[in-house]
This record gives C-alpha cells, sequence and structure tokens, in this order.
C-alpha cells in the first residue's frame, strides 16, 4: 500500500530559489523558479534522471497535469534544479525520492544547455547534467509531480519518438537527451 503522506506531498513551488549560471555554468546568482522560467527564460542549473532497470527498459514518466511547462508530456524517469545552496548530489537524492520514492547510484555522463519555449506558459533555459542508474523497484509517484509511469524499451521508444513529429507527446529537453544516449553515449548505457 502507498503512503499517502508521500503519494500527494508538495515539493516543488513556484518560490523555489534556483541557481543562476553563465554559459560555463558558474553560479552567478539565485531567482526564484517562477522568474526562471518567465518569458525566454533566464538559464538555471538542471539536471536529467535516466533510470534503467535490469531488462534495460527505461523508466518514463508522464508530468502532472498542474504542471506550468509541457504538462501531460511523457519525459525521462526524473528531472529537476539544485536549489540555492543545494549540491546537485543531494538534489538528485532528494528529487528521486520525492518523485519516485527511488533510491539508487547515478552516473553523469554529459551536460548541455538548451531553451525551449511552451506558448505563452513561459520557458526552460537551463544547463543541464544528465545522470543515468539502474533500479529494480517499481516507483512510488507522487502524484502532485507525475501522472503516469511505465518502463519501456529503447528500440519502442525510438518509434514512438519518431511518430512524435508535431512535438505534443515528449518533452523537448528528453527528446535530445535521449538522442545523445542512443547515440554518441550509447557505451555509457550499455556500461550500467
Amino acid at each position: 500500500m502507498e503512503d499517502s503522506a508521500h503519494v500527494h506531498r508538495v515539493v516543488s513551488d513556484e518560490r523555489d530559489e534556483l541557481i543562476v549560471v553563465d554559459a560555463a555554468d558558474n553560479a552567478i546568482g539565485t531567482l526564484s523558479k517562477a522568474a526562471c522560467h518567465d518569458g525566454d527564460g533566464i538559464l538555471h542549473r538542471a539536471f536529467s534522471l535516466f533510470v534503467f532497470d535490469e531488462e534495460d527498459r527505461l523508466l518514463l514518466q508522464r508530468r502532472a497535469p498542474g504542471k506550468r511547462l509541457w504538462p501531460g508530456y511523457w519525459s525521462n524517469s526524473c528531472c529537476s534544479h539544485p536549489r540555492s545552496g543545494e549540491s546537485m548530489t543531494r538534489a538528485i537524492s532528494r528529487r528521486l525520492h520525492e518523485e519516485l520514492g527511488l533510491a539508487c547510484s547515478l552516473a553523469k555522463v554529459f551536460s548541455f544547455t538548451y531553451q525551449a519555449r511552451f506558448g505563452d506558459a513561459g520557458s526552460e533555459h537551463e544547463h543541464c547534467t544528465v545522470f543515468i542508474g539502474r533500479s529494480s523497484e517499481d516507483p512510488s509517484v507522487n502524484a502532485n509531480e507525475i501522472d503516469a509511469w511505465r518502463w519501456i524499451e529503447g528500440d519502442a521508444l525510438d518509434e514512438e519518438l519518431s511518430k512524435d513529429t508535431q512535438n505534443t507527446r515528449f518533452t523537448p529537453w528528453f527528446k535530445i537527451e535521449w538522442a545523445r544516449l542512443r547515440g554518441e553515449f550509447s557505451d555509457a548505457v550499455a556500461a550500467l
């Protein structure tokens, strides 16, 4: 039986202080999550986690309908931001538990910067570090963050992504990250 306190706990707020960075990922200040995502967005630090199971299937999540940016879109296992004064390691551990009820070791694969706009709702403009890991547990998801989840094989995901020509099903950062994990960083995933 799922812990209802975990399943419905509010773990993210537009007032959270995020780390604003320059093009080289040097911290240059903090701003609220809301301000970082307004308009074209302010460059801030973020992370994306890709959790695979023992059968090499990826854990996907569909973002909750209450999300400001890309609600109801499928995305990688977990993504978020370290908060002001918080290390990346601590932020990742916190967010894995808050969103998925999981704990697993993760390895850094690559970092990149992107910017994507979601209509009038705002934008992501992030310096994002991508991590991969493995877990044999099914998640216990936080309904405020995640609407649905599923394990999917890589080839099946590639097929789904190829059909999303209107960009209405998957988050833009996830599409970029997955393409790189399947391409130039496929050895890192195979070595998990």
